[in-house]
């Protein structure tokens, strides 16, 4: 821990203490994640209850979005954090806390179904009951689309593969990227997570409704963004006709709810031309945070990544081009470089 950490560290133990009106040293560190936010953990005497204690730098990290963000959510009825008191300032935060059951263990210990049908049912409570045109929310625009697309040539083709980009590479992924932008950019615009995915959704005791967290970077954008979040999970991977059936349920509940959605035929490919998109986003994220953040564990979830754009490529014929570039140019540099791991 660097210093300005032990500073940060120190100043916000005192805080807390302020706020809860006891001790609260030493704080338990429950974990940090992508970002440069640190989440503590206390037992608050007057709530008689665990509390989460936040450290978000405001310079990297401010905390205005989570707050306003966190009560646009609370409108929609999902299972959002209480915030008990915030610094913004210095960027403290506490926050009731929604305990340690994250979904991605509890799918893998067989729960899947239910956990999914509950994490669709809050997803359309979100899209449906907050209007899209009028909160106050960044727009997933062109341009976020494709300086979200520049990640995967920068950091996953130039500097994780180390390729050195053609004329002929260009084009494919200029015409890719247009492509991408263009079809999502006219899918039913709604409130957008973001993140919605199984390291993001928390089991909850009191209720079968998620706890949704990490919810900052909220946007007003395509309407599959977040099925594809939680459907097409980097960390987990479910077969392409499983994925199908609960992208139908949630096509029906968000229709009951009064969402217009087009022919079932056109939202799997909706599904497929936006997980495209955010997958090469993930694939350039993934790469960045070996490279950039020194947190080389998410590495280990980049084959699933591309196992997802690889997959894509091959459910959509209008992008034949760029599955042929797949193939020829990229499949043999990605496997001679699994053998020579394989081989050190």
């Amino acid at each position: 821990m660097n210093e300005s950490k032990e500073k940060r560290l120190a100043d916000l133990t005192v805080w807390a203490a302020e706020q809860l009106q006891q001790p609260t040293s030493p704080l338990a560190c429950v974990s940090g994640d992508a970002s440069f936010r640190r989440y503590f953990r206390v037992f608050s005497e007057r709530e008689q209850a665990n509390v989460i204690v936040v450290d978000s730098p405001p310079d990297k990290e401010p905390i205005a979005p989570f707050l306003a963000i966190s009560e646009l959510f609370a409108q929609a009825k999902v299972q959002v954090p209480t915030i008990i008191a915030a610094d913004e300032a210095r960027g403290f935060m506490l926050l009731s806390d929604f305990g340690d059951k994250l979904f991605l263990p509890e799918l893998q210990a067989g729960h899947a179904d239910s956990l999914y049908r509950s994490a669709l049912q809050s997803l359309v409570l979100l899209q449906s009951r907050l209007d899209a045109q009028a909160v106050a929310l960044p727009l997933y625009d062109a341009k976020r689309l494709n300086d979200e697309m520049a990640l995967f040539h920068e950091w996953f083709l130039e500097v994780h593969l180390g390729i050195a980009l053609t004329a002929s590479d260009w084009e494919v992924l200029d015409q890719l990227y247009q492509t991408l932008t263009a079809a999502v950019s006219s899918q039913l615009p709604v409130v957008v997570h973001r993140d919605f995915h199984s390291r993001n959704l928390m089991v909850l005791e009191d209720t079968t409704a998620p706890g949704i967290i990490d919810y900052q970077d909220a946007v007003v954008g395509p309407y599959t963004y977040d099925p594809v979040s939680l459907l097409k999970d980097c960390y987990i991977h479910w077969p392409r006709a499983q994925q199908l059936t609960w992208l139908a349920d949630y096509r029906q509940q968000a229709i009951t709810a009064g969402l217009a959605l087009p022919a079932w035929e056109q939202v799997i490919q909706d599904y497929d031309l936006m997980g495209l998109q955010r997958h090469l986003k993930v694939a350039g994220i993934f790469c960045r945070l070996n490279y950039r953040d020194n947190k080389p564990g998410y590495l280990n979830d980049v084959p699933l990544t591309l196992a997802y754009l690889t997959e894509a490529l091959q459910q959509l014929p209008q992008l034949e081009f760029a599955q042929q570039w797949w193939q020829q140019r990229l499949q043999p540099i990605l496997q001679q470089r699994q053998l020579s791991m394989a081989l050190t």
